[in-house]
């Protein structure tokens, strides 16, 4: 058993008061009593319970982070922002998987709520005003959504403008003289997907034709299939290019196209969307709509730890971050056009 505040006091020969004065506002304390407790301590081996201590105090040194795909590595770069922001603060961060599963997601959002967790940034699998988020917001739990704009005043957000995203890849392609060009992505459910898709629908719908292949996930395994679906069409109806809704599917597209012989660019470009590490270092390195994921993950934790720390005086803000193309081999060269009549 380890030592309790009380075997200290005695060592120390000062009051609980004392000790608990030199633990949490040390200034009040003369410089020789606060070494005789620091000694105590560590003679001792004395280990504060902060979460008896926090409860005690109502509120708690701990946040969470909900995200769709923990396996995602765009969702890894955004909780490694979060937590530069908390290791400031001294504050511990506690990440959650929904797996794009919204019971899961409940789940996790009663555990932390029962735990008395100070604050939750959040990804939401389904609509941003949840009926569980409203609860958890009503019941004083601070809420940040986070790669999810939101233009409810009760809570806080941080997001890109996906819809500007799809605008510019869909921009690239048509640049690049594609007018059969195929969305891959899914679910629709997810708004993120569903911006993107709205963003090259709107850009392209004049210009050229849009092949749309909704995927049940965001994963190298459902861009593998898709890609398959796109191979097997006729020539005559294969598009050109395919505009993903993340890196993974993208990378899954890429991976399927290769095994099949067919050639990128050549035959068919790819842009993907997030620009994750791998996206660069892929065989054919891939050209994508780059987000501030870290960025993203230090704002939002910023904007909840002002909101924990000064709940009644917190104004609610919406961040939106705009995105940038990146332009690499795998949408490099103009759509090859065979002159009439050749073979």
């Amino acid at each position: 058993m380890s030592a309790s505040i009380k075997e200290v006091a005695r060592l120390a020969e000062v009051s609980l008061g004392t000790v608990s004065n030199v633990l949490n506002h040390p200034e009040r304390v003369s410089e020789a009593t606060r070494k005789r407790v620091l000694d105590a301590i560590a003679t001792l081996g004395y280990v504060r319970n902060d979460p008896a201590r926090q409860l005690r105090a109502g509120s708690s040194r701990q946040i969470a982070v909900v995200v769709l795909d923990v396996a995602n590595p765009f969702f890894t770069d955004v909780v490694r922002g979060v937590e530069a922001v908390a290791d400031e603060q001294g504050v511990m961060v506690v990440v959650c998987n929904s797996g794009e599963d919204a019971q899961r997601e409940r789940r996790h959002l009663d555990l932390l709520e029962e735990q008395r967790i100070g604050g939750v940034l959040i990804t939401p699998v389904d609509d941003t005003r949840s009926s569980r988020l409203e609860q958890l917001i009503s019941r004083g739990t601070p809420v940040v959504l986070v790669d999810r704009g939101s233009g409810w005043p009760n809570r806080c957000s941080v997001a890109v403008d996906d819809i500007y995203g799809g605008r510019l890849a869909g921009e690239h392609l048509l640049a690049l003289r594609h007018r059969r060009i195929a969305f891959v992505g899914g679910p629709m459910s997810i708004k993120q997907v569903a911006d993107r898709h709205h963003g090259i629908s709107e850009t392209v719908q004049e210009a050229a034709e849009l092949l749309t292949i909704t995927t049940p996930n965001l994963t190298v395994a459902s861009g593998r299939v898709a890609a398959g679906q796109i191979a097997d069409l006729p020539p005559g109806e294969r598009p050109t290019a395919v505009f993903c809704a993340n890196d993974l599917l993208a990378l899954g597209v890429l991976q399927e196209l290769t095994q099949r012989g067919v050639r990128v660019p050549q035959e068919l470009a790819i842009v993907g969307y997030d620009d994750i590490d791998f996206a660069g270092a892929a065989a054919v390195p891939l050209s994508s709509v780059r987000q501030p994921r870290e960025q993203l993950g230090r704002t939002a934790a910023q904007l909840l730890l002002e909101e924990i720390s000064s709940e009644q005086t917190h104004k609610h803000r919406h961040v939106v971050f705009q995105p940038e193309l990146v332009v690499r081999d795998s949408s490099s060269r103009p759509v090859h056009r065979r002159a009439r009549g050749a073979r």
